[in-house]
């Protein structure tokens, strides 16, 4: 996960910015242009639907996502290179459940010289462009030490979901499913992190790819006042108190694909969504597995729940299973597979 603050807090001073000129739906004005209304800042998206009671299908996606979050965290635990045989357990549950869900995964071997890493790809053929495609990914090791529940068995969690559900209908693009290894340190940013390896790699194929989106830390959320922090007390003045969004934040370069997620995610009435695209010294929204898409010139951003910003245990040996909100997880999830179903989402 980022390994700062900064970024997202430049984030939320925009929303706290615009919340007096959002309109009755909770978007900025001027966002139908997809130009945002606060100097510097490429595209800002609001939304705060009036969410539903939960359903049936929330309560069994809910479930879905603990049972993953768990074999990850619990049954498994901390995993990376410094934990080779978790680690290889780690890739064989995955393999395990796209291969029930009913994809033919690969292992694809990440060069490193601290240990055998493996990205796994799981392919799902568009029907009217198969040539475009659609990157949804997660990492899926940890720090040492810890069991890293939300960062990120929520993201691994996430994106299985959408695996299987994705499954039941045709889609215009080809979407490819990707968990990777060694985005976390000492990987991140070495250009060794899995992402930037696979991304070099679609770069030199030439693989079109229209956007690639990161699921990073999306398992908590937070109704009470103040549970949103932030690096000062100048900031806390002005800033939201309440950690109860998603985010979407990506650079400037990939405002349209930002743009066409963001508005697909609204139109499902899922959950409330804070979206940007950021200029280029924001350098910290670069903090996840989009990164090496970013570099390669692929449209990318990602999905956070904004991780240290309200979660306590961020890197931490108690970020444990039971501290995840589920069901929220799910609302999002199922906010993500709708953005995915949408005719009119065409990045």
């Amino acid at each position: 996960m980022m390994r700062g603050i900064r970024w997202m807090a430049s984030a939320a001073v925009l929303w706290v910015a615009c919340v007096p000129a959002a309109r009755a739906q909770g978007q900025a004005e001027g966002d139908e242009g997809g130009e945002s209304l606060l100097p510097g800042i490429p595209y800002l998206h609001l939304d705060r639907p009036r969410v539903g009671p939960l359903t049936e299908r929330h309560t069994a996606l809910a479930a879905e996502l603990r049972r993953d979050v768990e074999m990850l965290a619990t049954d498994i635990g901390p995993r990376g290179t410094f934990a080779p045989e978790r680690y290889a357990l780690a890739a064989d549950f995955l393999m395990a459940s796209l291969k029930k869900a009913g994809y033919e995964p690969r292992k694809i071997e990440v060069e490193c010289h601290l240990g055998p890493s493996f990205n796994i790809e799981a392919i799902l053929p568009g029907t009217e462009h198969p040539e475009r495609v659609i990157v949804i990914g997660a990492h899926y090791d940890s720090v040492e030490g810890c069991p890293a529940a939300n960062d990120n068995a929520s993201g691994v969690a996430g994106v299985l979901a959408m695996a299987r559900a994705l499954r039941e209908t045709p889609h215009a693009y080809t979407i490819r499913f990707m968990l990777y290894a060694n985005e976390e340190p000492p990987h991140f940013n070495f250009n060794g992190m899995g992402s930037q390896i696979d991304a070099a790699s679609c770069m030199k194929a030439g693989m079109d790819i229209r956007a690639m989106f990161c699921l990073e830390t999306i398992g908590c959320y937070r109704a009470e006042k103040k549970s949103q922090t932030w690096p000062n007390d100048v900031l806390a003045a002005v800033l939201p108190s309440t950690g109860d969004f998603i985010a979407f934040v990506g650079m400037e370069g990939s405002k349209p694909a930002v743009r066409a997620c963001a508005e697909a995610f609204t139109r499902t009435g899922a959950f409330p969504l804070l979206a940007a695209s950021v200029p280029p010294k924001i350098q910290m929204a670069m903090w996840s597995d989009h990164r090496g898409y970013d570099e390669a010139g692929y449209p990318a951003f990602m999905v956070t729940d904004t991780a240290p910003l309200r979660y306590p245990h961020y890197h931490k040996a108690t970020d444990t299973a039971e501290k995840l909100d589920y069901d929220s997880m799910a609302r999002v999830v199922e906010g993500l597979i709708g953005m995915m179903r949408d005719r009119e989402m065409r990045p």
